[in-house]
């Protein structure tokens, strides 16, 4: 395996364990596939050795940040259906949900910071508010810590890249058919086959109907593909074309509400049954539609210099009619749940493109790994008006701690044709990275991005520029281990999200005055390669925002707060013995408000003068994630996990949070023979009722109860 095709086969990530969502062999670049290399990915399916994003210019181990791979193996394996499912086993990570001025969709935040716009698709931001599937996701990469000089804009705790599958050498035939309780039903395919010598077609696909265990009323709907043709695969100039399309059809959750919304004491969500649902099945659904086009060309002049360019198209569309309720002390006493309803539909587009070169090189005795690039993108988001008829928005109350999903609702709600107010983004950077290797000890890994970002909607607009950087020192040890310390920074300009949640206060989102918010990380670690087979790693950070846009007494928002973050992080993943594998992880967060405005602000105003000193919300001090598989015999793999999360806190004020809690998951997966095995999952086994996202003042969403599926996995 020191070959160097194995390291190009090896790139797209410890992808190819021929299970549920691809059973992949990595192909050489000739049509046969060599045994040598399936069997080498399957024998460390959790360990990855190098980032598929270009700018690391260097291995994992080699790279002075935390970095966070979750395989296509580890996806399968815990039966992951959806983007955050996946994102369960990095800990460090807990999500919000939107709600109103903010779009339902995935909203993670890493290290206590919102990443909903740091999320990218093969090294491309996508700001589309969504609820992604994972069936063309070939690995997901979470960079940690303050990422502006790999990303620009925003990435104040990291970001997300999802690498997605696309057509390469070889010929498979994949998929799986699962059944389950609580009427789970899903197929996916994953099918790549060549085209004479140097062309290879590639399609994957998922159909997807269940219901939500232990939420009445609550069910999901979801199908997708994503077709993609690679030429030039045995010669220096390829091109990739690649269509990603994806289609939602949900009832949507705003789960439980808190006890007391007013913030005067500290509230958990209210206790009744968590099985009870608010909504109106007559009345409410949550539908998205996302289409990406992605153009990839790449020309390799020698074994030292690549030229990339990589143009994108996306559109994504996001409607719904969500009921919530928001009960008073009377309703209380009175068994009375009332409703109101929410309507929002956005339209998302964007147009993007990103040349970058790669070249290695040595000045003397020094090498250099060097990536430089040119990005420059256009993204617009329209909002409709919702106008309600007949019952109108009330809907009709319900009983508290016995909720009817299926009362009845006479009415309907109409969008405006034309959106009522349009934000539009425009984006121009340039960034150079260089891992420079002084010899055999000592590593110097460098980077610096200048952005142009400006942001305009209906009524105000914004323009900044900013620099970010990135420095970090790698010292060898050890040929299997090293030491490192870092140091990076990112900028949160006004307006980032382009109209979802993440839009800051001013006139109508845009407060053109208002200079980027600055976040620094400061971080030492280590990283370790032993057993043969499995990866350690440990960091200390300390996270700064600085800059942070807070109230003041005007009644205005100034750049004059700042929030802390202190932290320590562990993790493993690899192969224990030859028949062990584990991925596991554990984070500390310490956050701290500890420059607020001289507003009172109240519970409800991050940076208020009343929040002085509160943990940051959104933040579990402590969370931990372990998933293990076991190969008892040579046809049966036995595995299981546990996920802890601490209490976390939904309003800056600290008064109302979502309770600690313990998931523990379970698989069987039995090979019946080379081509065909049998798997189960069993999810949230204890059926432990649990909150997993919470949304400031109003409501936390609950997690789903007990899930069990069987998949059968074929590859051909």
């Amino acid at each position: 395996m020191n070959n160097c095709k194995c390291d190009v086969a090896l790139k797209p990530a410890a992808a190819a364990v021929a299970l549920l969502f691809a059973g992949v062999a990595v192909a050489d670049e000739t049509t046969t596939l060599p045994e040598l290399q399936v069997e080498s990915k399957k024998e460390n399916p959790y360990k990855v050795e190098k980032s598929a994003n270009q700018k690391f210019t260097a291995p994992l181990k080699d790279t002075p940040k935390s970095v966070t791979i979750i395989s296509e193996s580890l996806i399968q394996d815990t039966g992951s259906n959806t983007f955050q499912d996946a994102l369960r086993t990095a800990p460090g990570i807990t999500f919000g949900t939107g709600e109103g001025g903010g779009p339902i969709g995935d909203r993670p935040f890493i290290r206590g910071f919102d990443a909903q716009s740091a999320i990218f698709v093969d090294g491309l931001r996508d700001i589309g508010a969504q609820q992604r599937e994972v069936f063309a996701i070939e690995q997901l990469e979470v960079l940690k810590g303050p990422s502006g000089a790999f990303d620009g804009r925003g990435s104040a705790g990291g970001s997300i890249n999802v690498v997605t599958k696309r057509a390469k050498a070889g010929n498979f035939t994949s998929g799986s058919i699962g059944i389950g309780t609580d009427s789970y039903r899903r197929a996916t395919f994953d099918g790549n086959y060549m085209i004479g010598d140097d062309a290879a077609i590639r399609l994957v696909g998922v159909v997807h109907d269940a219901d939500t265990p232990g939420r009445d009323g609550v069910d999901v709907k979801r199908w997708g593909f994503m077709p993609s043709l690679t030429i030039g695969l045995n010669g220096p100039t390829s091109a990739t074309v690649s269509w990603y399309h994806f289609e939602t059809d949900d009832m949507p959750d705003r789960g439980l509400m808190y006890r007391d919304n007013s913030g005067n004491t500290k509230s958990r969500p209210m206790g009744v049954s968590k099985d009870n649902f608010y909504g109106l099945k007559d009345r409410d659904y949550h539908e998205t539609t996302a289409d990406i086009g992605t153009f990839e060309f790449k020309h390799a002049f020698s074994d030292d210099v690549t030229l990339r360019n990589t143009m994108r198209y996306g559109e994504t569309r996001n409607e719904y009619v969500a009921t919530r309720s928001l009960p008073n002390a009377a309703n209380v006493a009175a068994d009375i749940a009332p409703r109101s309803g929410q309507a929002r539909k956005t339209k998302t587009t964007s147009l993007m493109n990103l040349t970058d070169l790669s070249v290695a090189f040595e000045t003397g005795s020094i090498k250099h790994t060097v990536n430089t690039g040119f990005e420059i993108s256009r993204e617009e988001t329209d909002s409709y008006t919702a106008t309600w008829f007949g019952d109108g928005a009330t809907g009709p109350d319900t009983s508290l701690s016995n909720p009817n999903p299926n009362d009845p609702w006479n009415g309907y709600v109409s969008f405006s044709n034309a959106p009522n107010n349009t934000w539009t983004s425009r984006s121009k950077s340039a960034y150079v990275f260089d891992s420079i290797e002084l010899n055999d000890k000592w590593l110097v890994n460098a980077g610096v991005r200048y952005d142009r970002f400006e942001v305009e909607n209906n009524t105000a607009r914004s323009d900044h520029s900013f620099w970010n950087y990135q420095l970090g020192a790698v010292y060898k040890v050890q040929p299997n281990g090293s030491i490192y310390a870092s140091y990076g920074t990112s900028s949160t300009p006004v307006g980032l999200g382009n109209g979802d949640a993440n839009h800051e206060n001013g006139n109508n989102g845009i407060a053109d005055d208002l200079s980027p918010e600055r976040t620094k990380n400061f971080e030492v670690g280590t990283k370790w390669d032993v057993l043969d087979g499995l990866s350690l790693t440990a960091a200390a950070f300390y996270t700064q925002k600085s800059n942070a846009r807070v109230l003041m007494a005007t009644g205005a928002y100034a750049n004059a707060g700042e929030f802390d973050v202190k932290g320590i992080e562990l993790g493993a993943a690899g192969k224990i013995t030859d028949k062990w594998d584990v991925f596991a992880g554990y984070t500390h967060l310490d956050s701290e408000q500890s420059k607020t405005g001289d507003a009172f602000g109240g519970h409800r105003d991050l940076g208020g003068a009343a929040n002085k000193g509160k943990d940051m919300p959104g933040v579990a001090k402590n969370s931990a994630s372990v998933w293990t598989t076991y190969k008892v015999l040579p046809q049966l793999t036995v595995g299981g996990g546990a996920f802890y999360m601490d209490k976390v806190y939904a309003d800056p004020g600290n008064m109302l949070y979502v309770p600690s809690y313990v998931r523990w998951d379970a698989m069987a997966n039995y090979k019946i023979d080379d081509r065909i095995s049998l798997q189960l999952n069993l999810q949230n086994l204890t059926d432990k009722r649990y909150f997993n996202q919470t949304y400031t003042r109003h409501f936390a969403t609950v997690a789903p109860g007990r899930l069990a599926f069987v998949s059968l996995n074929f590859k051909f």
